[in-house]
């Protein structure tokens, strides 16, 4: 099941770990045209980094996608999801990071979306294709508030990180290695060279 294909933007947001990481990814797949670090599942209030970073605030590290569906469909956005952005077998934790705030959900923009997500997370689990239960949550009616620009394209702008030697750019080879067809050698960044 995915959604038909029609020009024009939608928008996708997942959670799935440290957004460093989920964002830069999704800055390489053609057909995005913006992937935007911030936090869902909290209220506006709270979604400041050293807030959310307590776990008591019900935010998730997040990404918003746009995607013109045209070029990439969201059931295609979640093959990403699902196979290099994150590993949706790990509760409320990836790799080094732990707590609430890194859960894996996907935050289901109507019901098409949780449709689609609900019914590719079902494709999975009757696969087993993963060691352990699938963990991945749907939740609706969340909204998506942008992180500090800090957090922005911190994957391109700090590719030497220790974090983001280890922990990110893995993810964006394996997006090369299993998907080169969506892959896009550029990213698409939130912030103009000049901030």
């Amino acid at each position: 099941m995915d959604e038909k294909a029609a020009p024009g933007s939608e928008t996708a947001i997942f959670a799935g770990g440290c957004f460093w990481g989920v964002q830069g990814v999704f800055q390489h797949v053609k057909g995005v045209s913006k992937a935007v670090s911030g936090y869902t599942g909290g209220a506006k209030d709270d979604a400041v980094y050293e807030t959310v970073g307590t776990g008591r605030t019900g935010h998730a590290e997040s990404v918003e996608i746009t995607y013109d569906p045209s070029k990439v469909t969201y059931g295609q956005l979640l093959q990403v999801y699902f196979s290099v952005a994150h590993n949706p077998t790990q509760l409320n934790f990836q790799g080094p990071d732990s707590g609430t705030q890194y859960r894996s959900t996907i935050f289901a923009e109507n019901d098409t979306q949780k449709q689609i997500a609900q019914s590719y997370i079902d494709q999975l689990d009757k696969a087993k294709l993963y060691p352990a239960p699938i963990v991945t949550t749907i939740e609706t009616g969340k909204t998506f508030y942008p992180a500090e620009n800090y957090h922005q394209d911190f994957l391109t702008l700090n590719p030497t990180y220790p974090y983001i030697v280890y922990n990110d750019l893995p993810k964006v080879a394996n997006l090369k290695q299993l998907f080169p067809a969506l892959y896009s050698e550029k990213p698409v960044l939130v912030l103009s060279a000049s901030n």
